[in-house]
């Protein structure tokens, strides 16, 4: 429906602005909505309201206009930094005809909002640029309407301009499309979650994949992988640390080895939208209205009861729920094993009917809000997102006797990515002797430079690292974004000795992963499978930083993975 001040009190979910496309990420939150109407019945799940948060669309042809009265193509297609990008959109005006309609969502809408982008190229199957365009979060509380309605010209402003920062512009040259040609649409919709103190979040943040390329403890691929984390999603998809389990087992913990571990590898740290003073004013920065917290934070708001166990250091045990005054550790094991709130049959039967809907794996995004005080109140399950996955049906035979042969460099029994790969020469990897967690910034700049004299030449290569590619968090692996490393075809991660990270294949950079049908090898090094770094190491040096090495072989490395078990090897 199109936008009127009866919108806002309808049963209605979307309503839209402007003419023209959609963009991806609405398009699908616009046809998964029906889904949700026909096939989850309130019988089925009386302890959920469940919905797609009310959300308001502004069509592709605002963006043209704005575009084009402003006269910013020039700005944007040029090479300048992103601030001098976002700073030139923010000077400009957005078209006049829908500032009345903003006006009256910050009149109408008291809760947080969020502005997300839903661009034309955004969610589609092989090229689905999860992640790369801009979301920001905006309070919506202040006391007068001209200051709401300043924050969320500026938010929809820090979109468009997304569109063209550094990141999605290298991005898309490893795809058939052009910059010039993308069209950008805002969803502006409500933030799910409640008021804690001067914070607004929701107890539950989660992503869920319908195909799991990393099946445990007898699960099967298609048993599917979901992500749990505290506070909003930002947390999953940028990649930190999440609780991961398989919907069909869902009181299986995680493989620490000591309850040590335990403590220092689940989630301690979740993103918040800042109610209160913010720090300093700075329309460019995505995460202006928003708090990165210590979960002692979320324990004083009383957010950690039914979400948490808690370690008894007296008999060193950990024992599910909140009783005690143990540390609190962030295992969902309250909704995961107890019947009570059946969380994982609700994402089951999501996962079901989107899967059916779109005839093929998806992923979702979703968050959940527990009622305060122990209100007689329905659990509110808000859902953010379904986007297509890819899975390669291509049969690809490894003998075991293939895994331990001569001349292999690389192999592993956990692999995302079926097929084969003969075309590489090229092999970039960090030097195993000079890895150290504290210079990780400097070596995602070092691979970013290597990896842009390759896309220029158009070589496919070998990327070799240690820890989490892709993640948020410095310490746990390489913070590169998927623009630095965009050349890459086969993307290992190891471990070194006293390094244990688990993987997180359910943020935006793993999306990409698998929709540009990257293979990704994980070798940790207490596995059955090691890296020969004495013949990568023997290898021609084309290029060698302080950390990085880029080497090159006589002829293309024999890469094959099956993706029905799991396992891969890399052959010389």
């Amino acid at each position: 429906m199109d936008l009127n001040k009866n919108f806002f009190k309808s049963d209605k979910q979307i309503s839209f602005l402007g003419d023209g496309e959609l963009g991806g990420k609405a398009k699908g939150l616009e046809f998964i909505d029906s889904i949700l109407k026909t096939k989850i019945s309130k019988e089925e799940f009386p302890e959920f309201e469940i919905n797609i948060p009310k959300m308001i669309v502004i069509r592709t042809d605002v963006f043209d206009t704005f575009m084009r009265i402003n006269d910013l193509w020039e700005i944007a297609l040029s090479n300048k930094p992103d601030d001098r990008i976002a700073l030139a959109f923010q000077k400009a005006d957005l078209p006049f005809n829908i500032l009345g309609d903003l006006r009256m969502i910050v009149k109408e809408i008291k809760r947080p909002l969020a502005v997300r982008s839903s661009s034309m190229l955004e969610d589609a199957m092989h090229e689905p640029f999860a992640g790369i365009y801009g979301t920001k979060m905006t309070p919506n509380n202040q006391p007068d309407v001209d200051t709401r309605f300043r924050k969320l010209v500026e938010a929809i402003k820090y979109v468009y301009a997304s569109t063209f920062f550094k990141a999605p512009k290298d991005y898309i040259k490893a795809t058939k499309h052009k910059t010039e040609n993308e069209k950008m649409a805002v969803i502006i919709q409500e933030i799910v979650g409640d008021k804690h103190n001067k914070k607004f979040y929701p107890e539950i943040s989660g992503v869920a994949r319908s195909y799991n390329y990393y099946p445990t403890g007898g699960a099967k691929p298609e048993d599917g992988v979901v992500n749990l984390s505290l506070g909003l999603g930002k947390t999953i998809v940028d990649g930190g640390v999440s609780w991961a389990y398989t919907p069909a087992f869902p009181q299986k913990a995680l493989p620490f080895k000591t309850i040590r571990d335990m403590l220092q590898q689940t989630q301690l740290y979740f993103w918040s939208v800042n109610l209160g003073q913010p720090t300093e004013y700075d329309p460019i920065n995505e995460t202006e209205y928003m708090f990165e917290n210590h979960i002692t934070d979320a324990q004083n708001d009383g957010t950690l009861k039914k979400i948490v166990s808690t370690y008894d250091p007296q008999n060193d045990r950990v024992w599910i729920g909140y009783g005690g005054n143990g540390p609190k550790i962030l295992t969902f094991a309250p909704v995961l094993q107890m019947s009570d709130i059946p969380l994982n049959n609700l994402v089951k039967k999501l996962m079901k009917v989107s899967e059916e809907a779109y005839n093929t794996p998806v992923e979702i995004e979703f968050a959940v809000t527990f009622p305060k005080n122990n209100q007689n109140m329905p659990i509110k399950f808000g859902f953010l997102q379904v986007r297509p996955m890819v899975v390669s049906s291509e049969e690809v035979d490894i003998q075991d006797a293939e895994m331990n042969s001569e001349n292999i460099i690389i192999s592993s029994d956990k692999v995302l990515g079926n097929g084969i790969v003969d075309s590489i020469t090229d092999i970039v990897f960090i030097k195993p002797d000079k890895f150290n967690s504290k210079s990780t910034h400097q070596i995602a700049k070092q691979i970013e430079q290597i990896n842009k004299k390759l896309c220029k030449e158009n070589k496919k290569y070998l990327l070799i690292g240690f820890g989490r590619w892709g993640t948020t968090d410095a310490w746990a692996g390489i913070p590169v974004d998927w623009s630095q490393i965009s050349g890459a075809k086969v993307i290992v991660e190891a471990t070194l000795e006293n390094m244990i990270q688990e993987m997180s294949q359910a943020s935006h950079f793993f999306h990409n992963v698998t929709s540009f049908q990257v293979f990704y090898f994980s070798v940790p090094y207490s596995g059955p499978y090691k890296i020969d770094w004495k013949q990568i190491d023997n290898l021609q040096i084309v290029e060698e930083t302080e950390f990085v090495k880029h080497v090159l072989t006589e002829q293309a490395i024999n890469i094959k993975a099956d993706g029905r078990i799991g396992k891969g090897i890399i052959k010389l």
